[in-house]
């Protein structure tokens, strides 16, 4: 009976993938703080990887929602310093996907429109939500949380600048 438990448990180690597979590449380890891209031309940008956060928050000013075709809509700007210090500004319309009542510092709840954005991260293109927020008081213009994080990567505390921040241009 052992012999025959222990066959199937080798089978089965044998013919399950130790990684992902080309649909589904796995978790990478990362850092607390990464490289990542956004936009095109892409800028590269360092972002802080905070597992406490839920939703992921980008560096915003100038938001201004409005409807199209009956649709709730926001016009935002990017306010980005790239991995060499250099500002770049990056006009943008996108649908709203939600908005949030963030908790202050200072204990008041803030109201963000919620946004989604692709980015690029460990050489994959991801599309996930971003709150729109003025982070000028941060190290980091961006922020990924747990949202964009579960099943994408695990987070080392100890290590920065493990993934690879571009993708393969088409």
């Amino acid at each position: 009976m052992k012999i025959v438990q222990g066959l199937w448990i080798a089978l089965l180690l044998v013919t399950m993938p130790a990684h992902g597979s080309s649909t589904n590449p796995g978790k990478v380890i990362a850092g607390w703080v990464e490289k990542i891209s956004l936009g095109e031309p892409p800028v590269m940008l360092k972002a802080k990887l905070d597992t406490g956060a839920k939703t992921s928050s980008i560096h915003a000013a100038n938001v201004e929602p409005f409807l199209r075709d009956g649709v709730r809509w926001v016009r935002f700007d990017l306010l980005l310093k790239d991995v060499d210090d250099k500002q770049h500004t990056l006009h943008m319309e996108k649908p709203r996907s939600r908005r949030v009542r963030i908790k202050d510092d200072d204990g008041e709840h803030d109201p963000r429109s919620v946004v989604e954005l692709e980015i690029c991260f460990d050489g994959r293109k991801h599309v996930t939500e971003f709150t729109l927020a003025d982070r000028v008081e941060y190290i980091y213009d961006v922020l990924l949380g747990r949202e964009f994080l579960q099943g994408i990567a695990v987070v080392d505390p100890e290590s920065t600048f493990l993934t690879q921040a571009n993708c393969p241009t088409p």
